[in-house]
């Protein structure tokens, strides 16, 4: 992989804005698809920064997933009220088909799903869009994915369309493959843009950034906001090349899930409750002690490693007691 990487002259902040002043002068129509995580946040405010500018407007689209920790949902408020004068705000809470890794029984589950207990309430904002109704193309739980390329189609219309994408290249070995693919078609042979759909295009600002330097940018403009579950992740001692958010049942992503216990326990309960991995974990569902401990043997020991019961019960005393210290720093 690093022979194919190439190191330039510019650095990575400065290389991003020229590629997002490229994506405008190109395409009439710009959106962000906008998730709360740390890298799609600086990218929505490097994008509405060039869209001030020119004095446009770009269009937003966050897929809520409904399981979501609780100081992601307060940091996508606080980025769409900062910014509610320069954007056309879609925040997508319909009925979604995702992966479900944590059941044999159950791989798919549906967010938003009708009739079901939801881990968190629908959110009250004037940008939420719960009707279906609203989109044309929309089939309740049709695949994530899907949703994404035919939303991007129906809002740019008859119009050359561009749409943002925060992913970088050391996050995954697909995603580097995702930009340095010499088969997939370019716009004007850029290759941080990858064409979609006749008249849609992905483009990928930060694509060769690192995690350091997500960071960096908010050391160099503290005024921007980022999502403080990352300080919470950060004070329970996760790297922060494992500082990830998605939806919590993925193939990847069930191997965080245990940090919502820790973070936000408030959502842990919910979120057993939300998609039961019925092949012998349905006992996550009492709120005790045990309960925990018999969650930490189960799930924690495959995924992890943990040898023994004993080190399940241990690594839950440890996390009983770094909880204690993020709530109380959280009180102070």
């Amino acid at each position: 992989m690093s022979q194919l990487k190439r190191y330039q002259s510019i650095n990575v902040l400065d290389a991003a804005r020229e590629r997002i002043r490229y994506t405008f002068d190109n395409f009439e129509r710009v959106y962000v698809s906008f998730s709360g995580g740390k890298d799609s946040s600086v990218m929505f405010h490097l994008v509405v920064e060039e869209a001030i500018r020119r004095g446009r407007k770009i269009g937003v689209l966050l897929i809520d997933l409904e399981a979501q920790y609780s100081l992601t949902i307060a940091h996508v408020e606080e980025m769409f009220s900062a910014y509610a004068d320069h954007i056309d705000l879609h925040w997508v809470c319909l009925p979604l088909l995702l992966r479900n890794a944590v059941s044999n029984y159950e791989p798919r589950w549906c967010c938003w799903e009708p009739g079901a207990q939801w881990v968190r309430d629908m959110p009250r904002h004037p940008g939420v869009v719960s009707d279906p109704v609203r989109y044309p193309f929309f089939q309740e739980r049709m695949e994530f994915e899907e949703f994404m390329v035919l939303w991007g189609l129906w809002w740019g219309g008859d119009t050359p369309t561009a749409g943002c994408i925060g992913i970088r290249c050391d996050e995954s070995l697909n995603r580097f493959r995702t930009i340095a693919s010499k088969s997939k078609a370019m716009h004007g042979g850029k290759r941080f843009t990858t064409l979609v759909e006749p008249g849609l295009y992905n483009v990928y600002p930060l694509y060769d950034w690192k995690t350091e330097d997500i960071w960096k940018f908010h050391q160099k403009f503290p005024d921007k906001a980022h999502n403080a579950i990352y300080d919470r992740m950060y004070m329970a001692g996760v790297p922060l090349s494992s500082q990830r958010l998605c939806q919590p049942f993925g193939d990847d992503q069930r191997r965080g899930l245990w940090l919502y216990h820790l973070l936000e326990p408030q959502t842990w309960f919910k979120l057993v409750a939300r998609v039961r991995a019925r092949d012998g974990q349905h006992d996550w569902l009492q709120q005790d002690n045990q309960t925990t401990r018999s969650h930490m043997e189960v799930f924690l020991q495959p995924a992890f490693g943990i040898p023994a019961k004993e080190n399940a019960r241990s690594l839950y005393s440890s996390l009983s007691r770094l909880h204690r210290r993020l709530e109380g720093a959280r009180v102070r």
